[in-house]
């Protein structure tokens, strides 16, 4: 049966640096969607077809789905980049790790006194340093626009609230609650998209070909799921993030 492991696998060395299979696979992903986007605007109609018209159509109901959320046209567009951003890398990452063949080319390497399989490519978010970057850059952006919308000071005194204990206690809960998001932005990305994969290994390896087609299925589904999932969580708060106490309550 195909090796399993938690961690990353190392395939080569970038002088001191590692790099992984994940890693490889995550410059796939950005090649990929870069590829995407220059096919798409190389040669810009003003009555779309083939890839234009898709990308067109995805990124419309992105922005058509932030603008129910916001209900601000305005914001909708500031947070766009991002939003649109997490959904396509994520969701790509997903899905392509469910491409036949994507993680059966490696080598055999002697790890722990034993030879096991590397595989070349191993899908991006099965790799917790991966999510864990995507939820960091996300609550760092959520802090971002909250400070550009209400003020500094003022977005401060959320997590820095000396007139009064009760503010002070809910501050510190604050702060506790964002690197909360952290945690769980990673950990649920991460779970989930490592969980399917090695479900496909063990029901390719006890009934091969036929059982595994059903839950291929399953995965695309979840796949897109956890996708929009990071994505409108990011996205409701930075709507929180941006919004006065009187507009809130």
């Amino acid at each position: 049966m195909e090796h399993i492991s938690l961690a990353s696998q190392v395939i080569f060395h970038l002088g001191p640096f590692p790099i992984t299979n994940s890693i490889i696979a995550t410059w796939l992903v950005i090649l990929v969607l870069v590829m995407i986007g220059l096919v798409a605007t190389e040669k810009v109609n003003i009555i779309p077809k083939g890839i234009q018209n898709m990308m067109e159509f995805v990124l419309e109901s992105l922005l058509n789905l932030i603008d129910s959320i916001t209900h601000d046209r305005v914001k909708s567009r500031a947070f766009f980049p991002w939003i649109a951003t997490f959904f396509l890398f994520i969701l790509t990452a997903n899905w392509m790790e469910l491409i036949p063949g994507f993680n059966a080319i490696g080598l055999e390497k002697l790890e722990r006194g034993e030879e096991v399989f590397v595989p070349f490519l191993r899908s991006a978010n099965t790799d917790l340093n991966t999510t864990l970057a995507l939820a960091v850059v996300s609550i760092i952006a959520i802090q971002i626009f909250g400070i550009m919308a209400l003020g500094f000071v003022k977005y401060s005194k959320k997590f820095i609230n000396f007139s009064g204990p009760v503010e002070f206690f809910v501050g510190i809960l604050e702060i506790i609650s964002e690197l909360a998001k952290i945690i769980s932005f990673a950990f649920r990305l991460f779970g989930n998209i490592f969980a399917g994969e090695v479900l496909l290994v063990v029901i390719a390896y006890l009934v091969p070909y036929v059982l595994p087609v059903p839950f291929y299925g399953m995965e695309l589904f979840i796949g897109f799921i956890q996708a929009l999932v990071f994505s409108m969580l990011t996205l409701v708060f930075m709507t929180m993030a941006t919004m006065s106490h009187d507009e809130a309550h």
